[in-house]
């Protein structure tokens, strides 16, 4: 009995490691595989015709912008956040700040193999097939798509705040969900806009996964996806 016991207890220790090491590989450098330009504006993203006269475009500066994600779990029978980072993303928006409402957007772009947390091997995890796959060059990318605008309307004051949503489809490892952003900016000065726009997202709804993992338990269904960016005008 005792034999058998070693055997099985040998068996799911071979297994654990041969499944860790291919998640390991698979996950790949990191390294993405182009660099990211900025996307033209969609067609038909505002809610009013656009005053072309004085609206300004504003582009995403990635060096002062970062994308999110947290999910939590239980490590170790401890509480634990995950929080991956990435500033690998880009898009604009052209708005005119006498008319908030002829706002134009573009699509949104994260290169998904980029997110980096607190362990490298967790990042490799992320980057497998099970989770986001962004080590496959199809997957690599996750991209918004905005489809409509609510709540913004009238004029920016620089300094003020300005709460609105962005509803759109969400692309993450080919599946494709709509998702609805709670957005905050505002115009820091005539040629500066920064904010937050942040959604929750369920796990299943793209097909994201969770390898086992000793010692991992209670991953949650839920995902924040946050944006925090500065955006300068061309």
């Amino acid at each position: 009995m005792k034999r058998i016991v070693g055997w099985v207890l040998a068996s799911i220790l071979v297994l654990g490691v041969a499944a860790f090491t291919w998640l390991y590989f698979a996950g790949g450098s990191g390294e993405p595989s182009t660099e990211l330009t900025t996307p033209p504006l969609a067609d038909a993203t505002s809610t009013a015709p656009t005053s072309v006269s004085s609206a300004q475009a504003f582009v995403i500066d990635p060096a002062q912008s970062v994308a999110s994600f947290q999910i939590d779990e239980v490590l170790r029978d401890s509480p634990n956040r995950v929080v991956g980072t990435t500033s690998e993303l880009a898009g604009q928006i052209q708005v005119d700040a006498s008319d908030l409402a002829t706002a134009q957007f573009s699509q949104i772009i994260i290169n998904a193999r980029t997110f980096e947390t607190d362990s490298d091997r967790r990042d490799r995890a992320i980057r497998s097939p099970v989770i986001l796959n962004s080590g496959s060059d199809e997957f690599e990318l996750i991209t918004f798509d905005v489809t409509s605008v609510d709540g913004l309307r009238g004029k920016a004051v620089i300094g003020d705040t300005i709460e609105f949503t962005v509803t759109g489809d969400l692309i993450i490892k080919g599946t494709t969900s709509p998702v609805t952003f709670q957005v905050a900016g505002s115009f820091v000065d005539e040629s500066t806009i920064e904010g937050s726009a942040e959604a929750t997202v369920l796990r299943e709804d793209f097909g994201i996964g969770i390898p086992s993992v000793p010692g991992v338990a209670d991953v949650s269904e839920e995902v924040l996806i946050r944006l925090e960016f500065v955006a300068t005008s061309v």
